[in-house]
């Protein structure tokens, strides 16, 4: 972290606590024993590409209780009920929060999620160690978020390796071009570009039609953050972007499945991507 830097400071400040409380956890669970539970228990792995390659708008639905910029996001918070919800309103895949301390997640909501819904689940956290990679699989998720911000070359290229040997496709996130020329020359096939800054949680839309027309044709190009209406869609769409990650704006509704079908405009035309 630069010196008096506040830009840097609450990443900083997350992927800090990931770290001492991955340290613990690894103490009381080692990586021998999640490798075990994985080869004896673990469900098949759903396919999360697959599932963010349709026609129309693919929503993955993200289900955060609270996060740093705005707190309390949604007080009755059921990861089971909103699986199912989200999924019978037509959501193409799913996203849990599993970060404790800054985004009041845990994995068990991941585990809830994935009882009650049979579309992929992805593990949104903030994944540094291969231990939190078979955590996930462990724990029954399908593909797992890698944020290009906080890993190093090796770091990203290791992670990706193991989640494809797992059967899990990583989302590797970007926010920047410099971030996508990393994550291209990783080998990355699932791309999301986040529209939030996550030094200082300011959101700029605008992030996602900077960077799409670099994005390769053949990788699945995902926007993330701040998109609050079925237009912001469409334009995004229009742009190229196979998919959309929604969370504070579904998580915020009373009824999350009817502002997912707001989004989807289900009795609307959907318009065709065009190419990258």
């Amino acid at each position: 972290m630069r010196p008096g830097s506040r830009e840097m400071s609450i990443l900083d400040r997350i992927v800090d606590a990931r770290r001492v409380s991955i340290a613990h956890r690894k103490r009381v669970l080692p990586e021998v024993a999640l490798k075990i539970a994985v080869e004896r228990r673990s469900p098949p792995v759903r396919d999360f590409a697959a599932a963010l390659s349709g026609q129309g708008f693919n929503i993955i639905a993200e289900l955060k209780k609270a996060s740093p910029s705005v707190g309390m996001i949604r007080a009755e918070y059921s990861p089971a009920a909103l699986a199912a919800e989200l999924e019978r309103a037509g959501a193409a895949a799913l996203s849990v929060l599993t970060e404790e301390d800054f985004f009041s997640g845990s994995l068990a909501d991941l585990k809830e999620a994935r009882k009650a819904a049979q579309i992929p689940i992805l593990r949104k956290d903030f994944m540094v160690d291969p231990w939190q990679v078979w955590e996930a699989r462990a724990a029954g998720a399908d593909s797992f978020l890698l944020i290009a911000a906080v890993l190093g070359d090796s770091a990203l290229g290791e992670l990706l390796e193991l989640g494809r040997s797992l059967g899990m496709e990583p989302l590797v996130e970007v926010h920047s071009s410099e971030e996508l020329d990393r994550v291209l020359g990783a080998g990355a096939r699932i791309l999301g570009v986040n529209n939030r800054d996550l030094r200082n949680f300011e959101v700029r839309l605008e992030t996602s039609l900077e960077l799409v027309e670099r994005i390769p044709s053949d990788c699945i190009a995902i926007s993330e953050s701040g998109l609050r209406t079925r237009d912001d869609l469409a334009r995004l769409r229009a742009a190229g972007f196979d998919a959309f990650l929604i969370g504070e704006q579904l998580m915020k509704s009373p009824s999350p499945a009817q502002a997912l079908g707001g989004f989807l405009g289900l009795s609307g035309c959907l318009p065709e991507a065009s190419g990258r």
